[in-house]
């Protein structure tokens, strides 16, 4: 199945090196380019994207404000946005995963490092770069504390969602948090990593979370994992 990639970046040249890119491989194309926010996410719907890549700078609607939209939608369920920054210690970082992003990369990333990234979002799971550690997340949040979406009772709303999992479904959250693997959190505790799979699943169905990334955010802002403590 080929990965349907929208770029979508106010620089016409950064956009056509990653086009060349992209193109270059057998199981992606770039089915469209995007000036700005607004023109990514009616493009994320009329092109069936997969995986967008958004600049989080932009002028009009910013990558933040689009990501946003395409997370509110539900029609755009399946469109995974991998965001772009110049500097990764950036604390737009969390705020797109927060506003929905599967995760982030520097703008100087290696090239296989890009369709790796596109391949992860692609398949739902939590994007990383190697200079974005789970410590700056982690202290991201702590600093900013809840999600800033105007709601008084955020908190109350977090503990009830994190009372619906099973211990050990929780025990899965904080470890995915941990920044682990489905591999590695199987020999820790001792099951198959298809087990695990199933409790992560199962987590992100009962948290109403797209993919990996939102868990992390998730585990953080419940209380469940706390900045240097894993």
């Amino acid at each position: 199945m080929t990965i349907r990639v929208l770029l979508a970046d106010d620089q016409t040249l950064l956009r056509s090196a990653f086009r060349v890119l992209v193109d270059s491989e057998p199981d992606m194309e770039v089915v469209a380019e995007a000036a700005d926010g607004a023109e990514a996410v009616a493009l994320a719907a009329s092109e069936k994207a997969d995986v967008v890549l958004m600049d989080i700078r932009m002028p009009g609607t910013d990558g933040l404000a689009a990501t946003r939209m395409i997370s509110a939608d539900p029609a755009l369920a399946g469109v995974h946005v991998v965001m772009l920054t110049t500097f990764e210690v950036d604390e737009y970082v969390v705020q797109s995963l927060r506003a929905g992003a599967s995760g982030f990369l520097g703008k100087g990333a290696e090239p296989v490092e890009l369709l790796n990234a596109i391949r992860i979002a692609a398949a739902g799971e939590a994007l990383l770069s190697p200079a974005a550690t789970k410590g700056l997340i982690a202290s991201f949040l702590a600093q900013r504390g809840p999600a800033e979406d105007g709601e008084q009772d955020g908190s109350g709303a977090r503990a009830e969602r994190l009372a619906a999992l099973t211990v050990r479904e929780r025990e899965v959250l904080g470890l995915v948090a941990g920044g682990h693997s489905n591999d590695e959190i199987a020999e820790r505790l001792a099951v198959s990593p298809l087990t695990v799979k199933t409790h992560v699943n199962r987590a992100m169905a009962k948290l109403g979370a797209r993919d990996r990334a939102q868990l992390v955010v998730f585990a953080y802002e419940s209380g469940l994992v706390r900045p240097g403590v894993e």
